[in-house]
């Protein structure tokens, strides 16, 4: 491996393994030496003057070369924003990219032509991506109400914004796409009910009482964990997220290592939210009879 070569995937290596010409030229690595690596396999073009090095693609391989393609000042956005925040998945393979001016046109790229505030552009994994709220408002605008408002429920329970946040980015938007629904979901937000945790674990036993399904013991050990309501000859445990959105991404993954050491004590998890026990409590009712059906038959 030449000393050019070494220097580019070391560079590259620090950038999910995106490299553009004009990078490898400085390392050294000339026209001649960038088409015997490509045609060995080494390097595979993404876009015009951007390559991802190696034969394996990482994970953000695709979203950094779309940012190099399109120039210092473009933007993941969108559902591409999305997905790197972790809001949501990306329904597509398309890249979703903000520019300020004209971009070139490239393959598996949407550009959507339009000015940023600074306040809307953040980083993320080395990348320009625009802020959460500032990816809520752009998804109002190609979202039906249901998916935007699981959306904005995500950011929430990873910490992403705060109410404030999502009034501040409306506040700046002006006349734009987006505004009229990420407003009406902002506010049903504000006007939906806050259980307590001791609200919700009696509002689902009340629903079990009127169901008529056997009676759970409530708040016992089940190991070195306090569980909300237990069914022990079913071996099925019901936990209530009671508050209306967890407190951290930290809380939300130490619940999943919870529900996994009850599970590896034999015991079923069925958890509940607040939502669900306020909007859809025939569903939560059903769910739990079908949970309990099961392990008895």
């Amino acid at each position: 491996m030449t000393r050019g070569l070494a220097a580019a995937l070391a560079f590259a290596a620090r950038r999910h393994s995106v490299v553009t010409t004009g990078e490898l030229h400085a390392c050294g690595v000339g026209p001649a030496a960038i088409s015997r690596l490509v045609a060995a396999g080494l390097l595979r073009r993404r876009h015009r003057s951007v390559y991802v090095v190696g034969p394996s693609e990482p994970p953000h391989a695709r979203a950094m070369a779309a940012l190099l393609a399109c120039g210092p000042h473009a933007a993941l956005s969108h559902h591409a924003a999305a997905a790197l925040w972790e809001i949501r998945r990306a329904p597509n393979p398309a890249i979703d990219i903000i520019h300020p001016g004209s971009a070139r046109a490239h393959t598996g790229l949407r550009t959507h032509r339009m000015s940023l505030d600074g306040q809307d552009v953040g980083v993320r994994l080395g990348m320009r991506v625009t802020t959460p709220a500032r990816t809520l408002l752009d998804l109002a605008s190609v979202l039906d109400a249901r998916h935007l408002a699981r959306a904005v429920e995500e950011a929430r329970v990873l910490r992403l914004v705060g109410l404030r946040d999502l009034h501040d980015v409306i506040g700046r938007a002006g006349i734009r796409p987006g505004v009229p629904a990420l407003r009406r979901s902002l506010a049903a937000l504000e006007d939906a009910p806050s259980l307590t945790r001791s609200e919700a674990e009696r509002r689902l036993l009340e629903l079990v009482r009127a169901a008529r399904l056997d009676a759970p013991l409530t708040n016992v050990r089940v190991g070195r964990h306090e569980v909300d309501l237990l069914w022990r000859n079913q071996r099925l445990i019901a936990e209530v997220d009671g508050y209306r959105f967890h407190a951290s991404r930290s809380a939300f993954e130490r619940d999943r290592r919870r529900d996994g050491e009850l599970l590896a004590l034999g015991y079923r998890v069925l958890r509940v939210t607040w939502r669900e026990l306020t909007e859809a409590p025939e569903a939560v009712i059903a769910n739990l009879a079908r949970a309990l059906a099961t392990r008895a038959a």
